[in-house]
């Protein structure tokens, strides 16, 4: 464990003697104003000052905020001045704008390596117990001395589980803390990459042992909508143990106590109030201000006003100046000196005068700019040229000593320097080294950069890079960071480049790998063909490719219900595979094997003991570290519950697919993001509203991918169109995506529909039904199952629309739904396999809502019986299924069926039933559904119905036809104000709550002509 202590070129001890948050250098204020009150707060929430106060096993975890130079270092080292006054350690990790050059978990490495010069024994006894720790270290996140050779490129699969390096340095944090509290610092969190984010989110959300304290800075003026941190600071701040602290600008006496601070002679009133009105309370521009020791006439552009204090530097540090504004906002002084074509005594001298001068801040073995906006404007500052000369300085440097930095680092310099074979290697190197920790989004960035590159043939040629591999690499990142639509866009762009003397080892594996990716999206692509293609192309006899493609083959085939075929081709998989000890791979043809025979009900047998076989393949996967086999597994262990209606067992599976994908860092990969899909349906069913919410607020991330954010968007949708809500905006937008992916159609029409039919809108609701269908007819099939739920929720709309549409209209709707019950008949009898609870529950409810239709057109209407005898099957079917909130609308609907033909008391009883679910679930539509049928008053006597004068019979006649006041008016020749005096006659000596009940009970009594 050595080269863990030695992690650095220039190890650093950073105990209560070294420094963590970079220091202020001379020539700024050392006292701290106008920050009492937030120094005050900031401490007592990390837990200083409190030595009497119970640790809960959680951390004093803090979002510090606040504008670019408003004073958040300045302090955060007041914190850890308080902090070692106390005896605590402090331990700090820095995020850097590497820009296009991500390094995953840089702060942590920075950390470990702290760490490691600090308590290098405890390091030992965490790495021995958590090897995955080693992972972080800053010595193997350099270049490797052999590690710019070449351009191979390794086969996919290496992806590190990101869950033991969570673990790991988790339990480094504990440990850490055994002895006396720890205070873990990281600093300018807008920076931070999104691995580093995870590992951030999950330490706020994991409980310690011993007292561990966090606090994660950023710079609150740069997070504009669309930045990844925005989203995920709203969700860290509604964790319990996190708290947020935003730093606001100083006021004008703390400015002018600050001036005061900062100017070793007084400055004149004038001046300091020009001062003051320029800084507007951001404590950088104060000592930039004072610094530049010309208040009057300074220019308006802040990048002018910072590089006053360059113009001011002798030649040889505004050399160094320059020099390190090329590297970032840090730079070691070992890739400075070696970078740098001065003289070891002019660069001594340059690097002095910078510190002095307060440019830079000596560190321990680095320097670094003051703040990061000076550090932007000198690299801003520098002509076209300059860059390109000074970045390749940083090339020949890092090249010449691969230790001194990471290959990140080599590939933004070399790019920036036009040395672009060099940025191509290095580009796939840090992606190699991202995918090892578990870094998906920054690898495909990576990988993706040096396609770019690469698709010069010569260059391609001249490094000897295989393409194919690259390419592979590249798409299964972008899958596992959820880009499915990009990844095959990436994977076809390649084919169709392909020259025509590529191997056919090489068209084998894109093939297979470009079919397997289009079962993720929609396509019209035939993607057996393709795969089918693979296969033919792929050596024969003992070859790992083979392996794969025959591999992915069989999931191929297992996705078009092709059972028998694939189970043929998945044990020839597995079998080749086990004879390569190739474990994932075996992995993944055990859990297709084993899924294929669930799906087909294989040779009769038990159901049960074919979960059981799944569930070993699960436990196989994870202990072969097949990751992506596993969260296969588990999935469709949740689906197999869940097409029988066992919901706890289901959302059971389904959540420990979503977790193992959080763990990894995984959220949005294949299997990963469909386990949080269906858990909220699963949700939704059950009447779990809030957690359904839980699982779905991620859509609220923009930056995650669009495809998957959409995916799960309809659970919600559907939950706020049942609670009364306008979502006519977010239906409206999430069309665009419908051909994207047919599952959001499937889903969001419903919503679309049922809104539809609250507005009594027929047209709108055959409307969407017909889009969805059509839509769907043509990337899936004319009879996919969700046809039948939309059919019925179309029928649905549709009687609530009847009693608006005029008697000549609605021999047409009658037509329409009869095509609608149908469809959904249609869809039963093509189906192959057993049609589970769910099916069942909704073709019930077809042909109850067909029923309605027709009685309450009075076309065509069915007996009382049969009408009844529907609906009261449509209710105990989604009673066995429990589906709750389901079950409150069918209850609504059928109570006010019963109170319509006079059965008052079942009425009552499932409208109670009805409303207890909808209060508890804040149902406002199936409240409105109730409070229409049953707040009426007591219904009259049958003698009491039949005393309507010869008037209002023809009135009522007209009323039970669909038509509005005006139309009877104008049929009668009467006026519109006399009708309405009728109708209302009508309703009370009928004790109807409106007309539609009251056509319902002249049907009923006869009383029609």
């Amino acid at each position: 464990m050595t080269a863990l202590r030695t992690g650095w070129p220039n190890p650093v001890r950073l105990s209560a003697s070294g420094d963590t948050m970079v220091p202020v250098a001379a020539h700024t204020s050392r006292t701290m104003v106008g920050r009492d009150s937030e120094i005050t707060e900031l401490a007592g929430l990390v837990g200083l000052g409190t030595p009497d106060r119970p640790w809960r096993g959680r951390p004093g975890a803090v979002l510090l905020s606040g504008d670019a130079g408003v004073g958040k270092t300045r302090l955060l080292m007041e914190l850890r001045d308080l902090a070692r006054a106390e005896d605590w350690r402090v331990y700090a990790g820095h995020c850097l704008d590497f820009g296009e050059s991500a390094l995953p978990y840089l702060p942590f490495s920075e950390v470990l390596g702290r760490f490691a010069a600090d308590q290098p024994e405890l390091v030992d006894r965490v790495a021995a117990t958590h090897p995955a720790i080693t992972r972080l270290q800053p010595g193997r996140r350099v270049r490797a001395a052999d590690g710019d050779a070449g351009g191979a490129v390794s086969e996919p699969g290496a992806t590190g589980d990101r869950s033991e390096l969570f673990e790991a340095f988790h339990a480094l944090l504990d440990a850490g803390a055994a002895e006396t509290p720890l205070l873990v610092v990281i600093e300018d969190a807008h920076w931070a990459d999104q691995s580093t984010r995870d590992l951030l989110g999950f330490l706020f959300t994991r409980s310690f042992e011993n007292p561990v304290a966090l606090v994660a800075s950023y710079r609150s003026d740069d997070l504009h909508r669309r930045h990844p941190l925005r989203r995920q600071v709203a969700e860290w701040s509604r964790i319990p143990s996190v708290d947020r602290l935003q730093l606001s600008r100083l006021s004008e006496p703390a400015v002018r106590a600050l001036i005061a601070e900062l100017a070793p002679v007084r400055l004149p009133e004038r001046q300091v109030a020009t001062i003051v009105d320029r800084a507007e309370g951001n404590a950088f521009f104060v000592e930039e201000l004072v610094a530049s020791e010309c208040a009057d006439g300074l220019p308006n552009d802040l990048a002018d006003l910072l590089l006053v204090r360059i113009d001011r530097l002798g030649e040889h540090a505004r050399q160094v100046v320059r020099l390190a504004s090329v590297a970032g906002r840090r730079v070691s002084h070992a890739l400075l000196a070696a970078a740098s074509d001065l003289s070891p005594g002019d660069l001594e001298e340059g690097v002095r005068q910078a510190v002095e001068m307060n440019v830079l801040v000596a560190g321990t073995g680095t320097y670094s700019f003051r703040h990061a906006l000076l550090g932007e404007a000198v690299y801003d500052d520098l002509l076209p040229g300059e860059r390109v000369r000074l970045h390749h300085q940083y090339v020949d440097a890092l090249t010449s000593e691969p230790g001194r930095g990471t290959a990140a680092e080599l590939a933004r310099h070399a790019r920036r320097s036009m040395d672009l074979d060099r940025a191509a290697t290095a580009s796939i190197e840090a992606g190699d080294e991202a995918i090892g920790v578990s870094g998906p989004d920054e690898a495909a960035h990576h990988y993706q950069q040096a396609l770019e590159l690469l698709a010069d043939p010569d260059r391609a040629a001249r490094l000897e890079v295989d393409l194919s591999k690259l390419a592979v690499k590249a798409a299964d990142a972008l899958s596992t960071s959820g880009d499915n639509q990009r990844a095959a866009e990436l994977l076809a762009e390649h084919l169709e480049r392909l020259p025509d003397d590529t191997s056919a080892n090489a068209r084998a594996r894109l093939l297979s790998e470009y079919a397997m990716t289009l079962c993720y999206i929609e396509t019209p692509l035939d993607q057996v063909a393709i795969s089918e293609e693979a296969m033919a192309l792929a050596p024969v006899g003992e070859s790992p490719l083979r392996a794969k493609v025959l591999s992915t083959h069989a999931r191929v085939l297992m996705n078009f219900d092709r059972f028998e075929e694939g189970e043929t081709v998945a044990t020839e998989a597995l079998a080749l595979a086990e004879r390569l000890g190739m474990h994932a791979v075996a992995s993944e043809a055990v859990t297709t094997l084993t899924s294929m025979r669930i799906r087909s009900g294989h040779d009769g047998d038990d159901r049960r003991q074919l979960q059981e076989a799944l569930e070993d393949a699960v436990r196989r996967a994870a202990a072969a570290g097949a990751v992506p086999a596993e969260l296969r597994g588990r999935f469709l262990l949740g689906r197999a519950h869940q097409d029988h209606a066992e919901w706890e067992d289901a959302a059971r599976w389904f959540q420990s697919g979503l977790d193992r994908g959080l763990a990894v860092g995984l959220p949005w990969a294949p299997y990963s993001l469909e386990a949080r899909w269906q858990l909220a349906w699963v949700e939704y069913m059950r009447g779990e509203w809030d957690h359904a919410l839980e699982l779905v607020a991620v859509v609220d991330d923009p930056s995650g991918p669009l495809i998957p954010r959409a995916i799960i968007e309809p659970v919600r949708l559907a939950i706020e169109t049942d609670r009364g809500q306008d979502v006519s905006a977010e239906i409206a937008r999430l069309r665009k995506t419908w051909a994207d992916e047919g599952g959001i159609a499937v889903f969001a029409a419903g919503p679309e529909i049922e809104a539809a039919g609250r507005a009594a809108d027929a047209a709108a609701a055959l409307a969407a039904y017909d889009d969805v269908v059509g839509l769907l007819s043509v990337i899936w099939h004319e009879h996919f199952g969700g046809r039948v739920r939309l059919a019925a929720q179309t029928l649905d709309a549709l009687a609530r629309a009847l009693p608006a549409v005029p008697s000549t209209d609605r021999p047409a709707l009658l037509d329409r739904a009869a095509g609608l019950a149908a469809d959904a008949a249609a869809v039963v009898a093509a189906e192959l396999g057993p049609w589970g609870p769910e099916g069942v529950a909704w073709e019930l409810r077809v042909t109850a809502e067909h029923l309605r239709v027709r009685w309450l057109a009075g076309i065509d209407a069915p007996a009382r019986e049969e009408l009844l005898d529907a609906w009261a099957s449509a209710v105990a079917a989604y009673e066995r299924l429990g589906a709750v909130p389901e079950l409150a609308k069918v209850r609504a609907t059928y109570a006010g069926i019963l109170r319509l033909v006079g059965e008052t008391g079942r009425a009552r009883d499932q409208g109670d039933l009805a409303r207890e679910v909808a209060h508890r679930l804040r149902m406002a539509t199936v409240l409105d559904d109730l409070k229409a049928a049953g707040n009426a008053p007591a219904r009259a006597t049958g003698a009491a119905s039949h005393q309507l004068t010869a008037r209002e019979r023809e009135i009522l006649a007209l009323v039970a036809d669909g038509r509005s006041n005006g139309e009877i008016g104008r049929q009668l020749f009467i006026s519109t104000k006399t009708v309405s005096v009728h109708v209302s006659n009508i309703l009370g000596k009928l004790g109807a709550a409106g007309r539609t009940e009251a056509a319902a009970i002249a049907r009923r009594d006869g009383l029609l002509p």
